[in-house]
């Protein structure tokens, strides 16, 4: 608690009990504490406050004798310092004056309205466009998690289960929520319990018969079986409580949350932690957003074509009729040229998912009714062109939601002004005409003055009297004026108002009935304005289901267009998706690496299928090994998202699983080091690869001893190759491309490189059969080692080289080796056997003396 409030022995002013009382009620948050202009923090929150936002600490008044901290920033640019504070991980209690200062005895009545966090945030000026922002719950039972996100900004809600740690976290990696919900005390795998955004919940609150209740009072219904998840019983606990915190934070019961939406991993291509990462599908290895997948892909004309484009990227879909239903969308867009027009369309459209969430909400600003506007205008003419398209296809059911609203795009129309301003604050947003009170009301603030006029020169052509005025004064208000000699002939309806020394003062009705609207017009205009703006808030979620189905077929209408568009610019091919697993690709292409290279890219092919299902590919580093592993697991991932994919042709089969084992890497807050990191991943591949995974294994081994490290290789090799996963196994060891000797579907290939004095030339081709040669030495020259120690490597290595050819001259029956090959370990799984032991196999016993074996026994402890 602040240390005002355990100071209750200390007499505060009203406001600041009141300060008090509500802070008691919200201890783990700021309170941003509405005053007039700002909004102000106290005590412990103050001190936070300034030394995050890097704004003045000042005081007020005095608790115990010491001055009481405060900060304080503009209510009217609050949004900006909310955004600071949600970045740095605090959560803020905003705390609005509901009374009115004018009136209120004592201080103003105040509330607080909601509760800004990490994972509920809705304001357009919190939140990234082109990203989901995810609360989620996690409740597990035994082995079993149960995991419920919701996007508070659009309303999108969904559950799903999973089955152990590695399955969750690769879960929340995809996922990637901007808070994490779970019980008070609960365990939490090392990876999450450090994490950013983790609030803990009471315990009492993970009950599953009250999260079922809870969720049945959020959509309306009398059980959970409609929506497929009643037997999801970890993941029913997590959403109950999900929805709890956000009714909570917002004070609203989330009108706009309207389904649950059940996954399983069944559905999809599982990608763990690790493998994402490593495919930078939409963030690299830095964690930025450049030169990924998704940067590439990423055309959509709105933002939340753009979400939904990402999602579909990190959940690739085992489905094989929905797939070829988006591969048909998007070639139908290709042959009629039609996504040209559709995608110009659809830059008129704003993000219709995050402004109904905020219609709901009751928080949509004036320029979001403004965009929505502006896309239901739009909407006619995109239904007209997608009715021109042929069936079969996903945009059969796209066609159905993206429909005109002539009624609500009329209103819309009529009541708002072209340009409306931010916020309704100071009025301008409803469109003249649209109500005849409130340009009454205008009429009287802005055109006070003609009236008087024109009152004026009436009265004097009524009444006759030439020196008749018609004034305004602060005190008496409005009046007319009469010279003091003329008086007698006011008419009979002329009410005297006040007696000076040279005039009388009159009103009329009609100027007393004038005086009460004018005085108060402007006040009366914007209380009109903001009860129109509701009303409009009011008649947008009548509609809100039906509005929310359109802005979803908006979205996936935006990614299938960016598909057309990118399947065009990028000469992408549509895939073929066979039935067995397999993958044939002629002239297969890096979607990253040829977008951001300025050299021409060098296409290769790959096969792999039940007969040749493992690859041993060698070749020198850099020269394109781990670019050829990973086209190709993008390959197979573009072709199940409904992508066209970087190659002349592609036939795709299917895929249950997608792993990568790839690069070098440790964890050292957690304790692990490189090695143990990259034997981690391998052993979930191991554990978990089948006929229908898609392995992609790079140098396995290379983080301990030379002998262990192959050992492992191997081993790990073969059991793939036992499996019949779908394996690409990048390696150094030269002894690996023994395997398409021993094993069936086991195929050498290698990476092509050409010498070129003491240099190398990369050709990044793939060729069948094992490397000649690793080009390291080569290799560091380029990458800048000092000149000396490459010199210095040369001896060395012709040294190691000549000292095996010796050791093979010296063992009977052993060839020796020509000088250019690549050093051979006869024994795989054992040392090589030293000379003494061959000499000692040929020694008779029986003959030899004493005094021999004596000899014999020092002059070999001289060798060794």
């Amino acid at each position: 608690m602040p240390d005002a409030v355990a100071s209750k022995s200390t007499t505060h002013t009203p406001m600041m009990a009141q300060y008090l009382k509500i802070k008691r009620e919200h201890p783990d948050v700021l309170l941003f504490y509405r005053m007039g202009d700002f909004y102000e923090l106290f005590y412990d929150d103050a001190r936070r406050a300034a030394q995050l936002l890097d704004i003045t600490l000042t005081a007020r008044g005095q608790s115990a004798g010491a001055p009481i901290p405060m900060a304080g920033v503009p209510y009217h640019s609050a949004e900006g310092y909310l955004a600071r504070l949600v970045k740095a991980g605090e959560s803020v209690a905003i705390c609005e004056q509901m009374g009115d200062p004018a009136t209120s005895k004592g201080p103003v009545e105040r509330q607080v309205v909601r509760i800004v966090t990490p994972g509920t945030l809705h304001d357009e000026a919190l939140l990234d466009a082109r990203r989901d922002n995810l609360l989620l719950a996690l409740h597990p039972q035994g082995e079993r998690w149960g995991l419920a996100w919701l996007e508070l900004s659009s309303g999108r809600f969904s559950v799903l289960e999973v089955d152990g740690e590695a399955d969750l976290l690769a879960e929340i990696h995809r996922l990637a929520p901007a808070e994490l919900l779970v019980a008070e005390g609960l365990e939490l795998p090392p990876a999450l319990a450090e994490r950013p955004g983790l609030t803990r919940q009471s315990a009492w609150l993970f009950d599953h018969d009250s999260a079922t209740r809870l969720l049945c009072d959020q959509f309306g219904v009398a059980d959970l079986r409609g929506f497929g998840c009643a037997h999801l019983e970890c993941a029913i606990t997590a959403a109950g409580v999900l929805v709890d915190y956000a009714r909570d934070t917002q004070r609203s019961r989330l009108p706009h949350v309207t389904a649950l939406g059940v996954e399983s991993r069944d559905e999809s291509v599982v990608i763990d932690a690790a493998s994402r990462r490593n495919l930078e599908i939409d963030t690299n290895l830095g964690g930025g957003s450049e030169n990924t997948l998704a940067s590439v892909l990423d055309t959509t004309a709105t933002a939340m074509g753009s979400r939904l484009l990402k999602r579909w990227l990190n959940r690739p879909l085992r489905d094989r009729d929905q797939v070829i239903a988006r591969q048909g969308a998007v070639q139908r867009l290709l042959d009629s040229e039609r996504h040209l027009d559709l995608r110009e369309t659809l830059k008129h459209i704003g993000d219709v998912e995050r402004i109904l969430a905020r219609v709901a909400l009751r928080s949509a600003r004036p320029r979001d009714l403004a965009r929505l506007r502006d896309a239901l205008n739009a909407l006619p003419e995109l239904q007209a062109s997608l009715t021109t398209l042929e069936e079969g296809s996903a945009l059969d059911g796209l066609k159905r939601h993206i429909r005109p609203y002539p009624e609500l795009a009329e209103t819309l129309t009529r009541a708002l002004v072209e340009s409306p301003p931010v916020v309704i604050r100071d009025g301008g947003v409803i469109a003249e005409g649209f109500d005849a009170e409130l340009d009454e009301h205008r009429g009287l603030a802005e055109h006070a003055g003609d009236y008087l006029v024109r009152l004026e020169t009436r009265e004097r052509e009524r009444t006759g009297l030439a020196g008749l005025k018609v004034g305004y004064n602060r005190v008496h208000g409005y009046y007319i004026e009469i010279p003091r000699a003329q008086a007698r002939e006011a008419p009979a309806d002329y009410i005297r108002r006040q007696t000076l020394k040279n005039a009388e003062r009159f009103i009329i009705p009609e100027l007393k009935e004038f005086e009460d609207k004018a005085l108060s017009a402007k006040s009366r205009a914007l209380a009109r304005e903001k009860l129109l703006y509701e009303g409009l808030l009011d008649t947008l979620g009548a509609e809100l289901d039906a509005l929310q189905a359109s802005g979803r077929a908006l979205a996936a209408l935006d990614v299938l267009a960016a598909f057309a568009e990118r399947a065009l610019a990028l000469d992408l091919a549509c895939p073929r998706l066979a039935e067995t697993p397999g993958l044939t690709i002629r002239g297969g292409r890096h979607p990253v690496v040829e977008h951001v290279s300025d050299a021409p890219f060098v296409p290769n092919d790959l096969q792999l299928d039940r007969e040749r299902h493992m690859l041993v590919i060698t070749g020198p580093n850099m020269g394109g090994k781990s670019t050829y592993m990973r086209q190709a697991a993008l390959i197979a991932l573009l072709a199940h998202c409904g992508s066209f994919v970087p190659a002349d042709s592609a036939e795709i089969g299917p895929l249950d699983r997608i792993f990568t084992r790839i690069g070098s890497s440790d964890d050292l807050a957690g304790g692990r080091s490189t090695f143990m990191v990259e034997m981690t991943e391998t052993a979930s591949i191991l554990h978990n690869a089948s006929a229908e995974s898609l392995v992609l294994m790079d140098e396995i081994g290379r983080g301990t001893s030379t002998f262990d490290g192959l050992s492992l290789a191997w081993a790990s090799a073969e059991h793939l190759a036992g499996v019949r996963a779908l394996t690409l196994f990048a390696t150094h060891y030269f002894e690996m491309t023994a395997l398409a000797e021993q094993l069936d579907g086991v195929a050498n290939v290698h990476l092509t490189a050409a010498e070129h004095g003491d240099g190398i030339v990369f050709m990044h081709r793939v060729e069948e059969g094992p490397a000649s040669q690793s080009y390291g030495l080569q290799v560091a020259q380029l990458a800048g080692v000092p000149a000396a120690v490459v010199a210095r490597a040369r001896e060395k290595l012709t040294g190691l080289e000549q000292q095996e050819i010796d050791q093979g001259q010296h063992r009977p029956g052993v060839e020796a080796s020509p000088a250019d090959a690549p050093p051979q370990q006869p024994d795989l799984f054992a040392s090589p056997r030293h000379p003494l032991v061959d000499e000692l196999g040929e020694l008779a016993l029986d003959e030899l003396t004493p005094r021999r074996a004596l000899e014999l026994l020092y002059r070999w402890r001289d060798r060794l």
